[in-house]
């Protein structure tokens, strides 16, 4: 059952991921999700628009070097899901591709810059993502763990995490995209 919550989450997730529909990841892909990050950063921070360019440059490499079996240049459903449960999620990795794009995006969605992420901040980030608001607010609710209707910069990197790493079906990161059992 372990297994089949991540590789459920995965698929979620490389769904997210292919901009085009064709049911392979390409660089063109990963250009286009980086590009959307980036649209989402406030004048004046564009370094972390770099940051979150730089971090999805560096997961599309770890996937070509580490699951592109057959030499394509294109990641399958099969292929994305054991590249990123062998090698992405791997400590050494997951820093510098995964949790890079999240810091990048807390500071660049942290419109005040008062240090945390309010509801309307998140819920218009994942709007500009193409997850629907009514997953965004569930999801908001859920990862906010003091209840203090803000996401610090820890409650959002644990949400990252748990999506990522976590096995527990009722892991509150599982939401990050709304329902792990639906199309993102």
């Amino acid at each position: 059952m372990t297994e089949d919550v991540k590789a459920r989450k995965f698929s979620t997730l490389f769904r997210w991921f292919d901009r085009n529909g064709d049911g392979q990841l390409t660089r063109d892909d990963f250009q286009q999700m980086a590009d959307m990050f980036a649209g989402l950063v406030r004048e004046g921070a564009e370094e972390n628009a770099a940051a979150m360019r730089a971090a999805f440059e560096t997961w599309w490499q770890l996937l070509l070097a580490h699951g592109d079996r057959d030499g394509s240049g294109q990641i399958s459903p099969h292929e994305f899901i054991t590249v990123m449960e062998a090698d992405v999620t791997d400590p050494q990795h997951f820093e510098q591709a995964v949790l890079a794009i999240a810091d990048a995006l807390m500071r660049a969605l942290d419109t005040d810059q008062d240090g945390v992420l309010s509801q309307a901040e998140y819920v218009r980030m994942y709007d500009v993502l193409g997850i629907p608001p009514v997953h965004s607010e569930a999801a908001f609710r859920l990862l906010d763990q003091d209840g203090d209707g803000s996401l610090s910069h820890a409650e959002f990197r644990t949400a990252i995490t748990d999506f990522y790493l976590s096995d527990d079906p009722k892991a509150p990161g599982n939401w990050l995209l709304g329902p792990i059992d639906q199309a993102a």
